[in-house]
């Protein structure tokens, strides 16, 4: 209900465009994103739109509740990082703002009333009686965050703006009926292999080569033994897991925080509720006459015109019932227990609870490690900007980053061999760090005898370094660069015998040979797979080799590698079957998927083109302190 108070302008076409332009977004995401110092509340700008924290923190809510409503359950911070729900909600709203610069750009508008008209019309609002209810339109927003009305209905306006945009991108998006035949034939036929992948490794034998042929191996490809250019540096390394651990919570700081919001930990009781409303005392005195008696509730309450699953509200808290004359009477039952008529503030109810879940308040000792890390969530950033803060005094005084990271207890790692990949020469991990990326190319950045620039850290952290050396790329020799050149070389001739084997084997069957008889030979299981169709999976077949099925006609034959090169699997096409003729539901089906495609692709297309036109950028630091100082989980 909450996420379709933000979008929800009735039109189902629409809807499922301005939840598309997530995807689209995420075509170039994050990872297209510039980062830069900004104003400490704004966390994103697009064009010359600022979105500001409380813009963030309000949509990922609305994500976190969208996505925990349909899991039943309401997700861990953990568990809302790791679905990437702070990715979607800042695309999201990055993605409306362009929209949004781009109706304001073609003077698109919507009148007051209209959005009035709306407003009033949205089934999330309406009271009791069926019409719009103001005290549940005032709670219902403020449940996504909003402080204001008219905070609400300038999104809501915006909401309809987008809505006249995005119609008119995807108005001739269903391809005709011609196409849609051509494209289910397409789909629709299957074929029939018999394939084989026996084990070709085990019937060759390559030898070793000399040093004279390897010499010439390693001469053709010598491009793949160059040494790259590797850099020593000395990094000093302030994460938020560093600074955490200088943080000293004790057990006073603990019990103080908790006596302050000792009610915040408290597991409130929820009941679930079955309501009936009466438009008088005496329908609602004869309803619980036949109710309070009957042997099975919900079929009674059927035949007086009460579905259970209409009046069902729910596992509700006290507090999440509107009338607080009802959510007194219905605290007061017993499970399973039908009250008698309530003359409620908005109508009258009989009210019967189905199950009870207790709440409790939970002792310190049951929440002492989430305090404790509330605490030190509380704090880190203010511990990271102190220790930030005095290493860059010790740096402008000169002080080495080994006197530093042992004065400021920081970690202190002696880089000694690090590519622009980020590992050693050898291939080895150079930085055990889920920054060693950032880090790298920033050493690799650097000049020799030049001061470098602080990084700035995923987490919130920084990272300092000295540039030490640089040894420039250069060509391995033959004897550096032998036991590779080896190793690679008998790779490549068993690849090169495997694929002759099987090509031999191919040729074979073509000249009348059976499949059975060649998997009895090479001591092969013989298969058949039916019923294949383009893009689905097949037991025993790659894709590559699936692909290449369907590029053959009836009795070809042919041999695509195994997934780890070791074999090749050899199939025969056996039999083709086009599609039936489709029906009209068929086509039907198909086109609406294939005009869901078309509209992925003109949406793409056009917040690619916003995204060029307007530019954006996000400041990373008010988007690491609005999520709690977590650092954005990784694409």
């Amino acid at each position: 209900m909450l996420d379709s108070m933000r979008k929800g302008v009735g039109n189902i076409f629409t809807k499922l465009l301005l939840g598309l332009l997530v995807l689209a977004f995420a075509v170039w995401g994050i990872g297209d994103m510039t980062f830069r110092g900004q104003d400490a509340n704004v966390i994103a700008t697009v064009g010359k739109t600022q979105l500001t924290v409380e813009d963030f923190r309000r949509t990922y809510d609305e994500e976190l509740q969208a996505v925990s409503a349909r899991l039943g359950r309401r997700l861990t911070t953990d568990e809302a990082k790791a679905l990437g729900l702070h990715t979607r909600a800042l695309t999201r709203m990055i993605g409306f703002a362009a929209i949004d610069v781009n109706a304001k750009e073609l003077r698109v508008t919507v009148s007051d009333q209209i959005v009035a008209n709306i407003i009033r019309g949205d089934a999330s609002f309406k009271g009791l009686t069926g019409e719009f209810d103001r005290r549940k339109f005032q709670q219902e927003i403020s449940k996504i965050g909003y402080r204001s009305e008219n905070q609400y209905i300038r999104d809501r306006q915006s909401d309809i703006i987008r809505e006249q945009l995005t119609e008119t991108i995807g108005a001739a998006a269903t391809p005709p009926r011609p196409v849609l035949e051509a494209l289910y034939r397409y789909g629709g036929e299957t074929r029939t292999v018999q394939f084989i992948t026996p084990d070709l490794a085990k019937l060759i034998k390559i030898e070793k080569p000399d040093d004279a042929k390897l010499k010439v191996y390693f001469d053709l490809n010598k491009l793949r033994y160059v040494a790259l250019e590797s850099r020593k540096a000395n990094v000093l390394l302030l994460s938020r897991d560093v600074a955490a651990k200088s943080i000293a919570i004790s057990d006073d700081d603990l019990k103080a925080a908790y006596e302050a919001s000792k009610d915040t930990f408290n597991v409130v009781e929820k009941r679930r509720v079955s309501q009936m409303t009466f438009p008088d005392m005496a329908a609602a005195d004869k309803a619980y006459a036949e109710l309070s008696k009957a042997k099975n509730f919900d079929e009674t309450a059927k035949k007086l015109g009460f579905p259970p699953n209409e009046i069902d509200l729910g596992l509700l808290s006290r507090a999440e019932m509107i009338d607080p004359k009802i959510a007194e009477a219905t605290f007061g039952l017993k499970k399973d227990e039908l009250s008698k008529p309530i003359q409620g503030q908005f109508s009258i109810a009989l009210v019967r609870v189905s199950d009870i879940q207790g709440g409790k308040q939970r002792t310190f000792e049951e929440v002492k490690g989430e305090i404790r890390d509330r605490l030190s969530t509380d704090r880190v950033g203010q511990m990271i900007s102190t220790l930030h803060d005095k290493a860059e005094d010790e740096r402008a005084k000169g002080t080495p980053l080994k006197e530093i990271a042992q004065a400021l207890k920081i970690p202190f790692i002696e880089v000694a061999d690090i590519t622009q990949l980020g590992k050693t020469s050898d291939g080895k991990t150079a930085l055990d760090h889920v920054d060693a990326p950032r880090i790298a190319a920033a050493i690799f950045a650097a000049a020799p005898g030049v001061e470098t620039d602080i990084i700035d850290l995923a987490d919130g952290g920084y990272a300092w370094f000295d540039l030490v050396s640089v040894t420039p790329q250069r060509e391995r020799t033959f004897e550096e660069a032998k036991a590779t050149a080896e190793t690679d070389y008998l790779e490549a001739e068993r690849r090169k015998e495997i694929e002759a084997l099987a090509t031999k084997q191919v040729e074979r069957i073509k000249g009348g040979a059976s499949v059975d008889a060649i998997a009895k030979e090479l001591g092969a299981k013989p298969e058949t797979a039916d019923n294949l169709k383009r893009g689905a999976a097949a037991p025993g077949l790659t894709p590559a080799a699936l692909q290449t099925v369907f590029a053959l006609s009836k009795g070809d034959v042919a041999s695509a590698p195994t997934v780890d090169g070791k074999s090749r699997t050899i199939f025969r096409i056996a039999e083709v079957k086009p599609a039936p003729a489709p029906t009209d539901e068929q086509l039907a089906a198909l086109g609406t998927e294939i005009g869901r495609q078309i509209r992925i692709d003109l949406l793409e297309q056009y917040v690619a083109g916003l995204r060029t036109r307007y530019g954006f950028t996000v400041n990373e630091k008010a988007l690491t302190q609005a999520m709690g100082g977590q650092a954005l989980p990784a694409e």
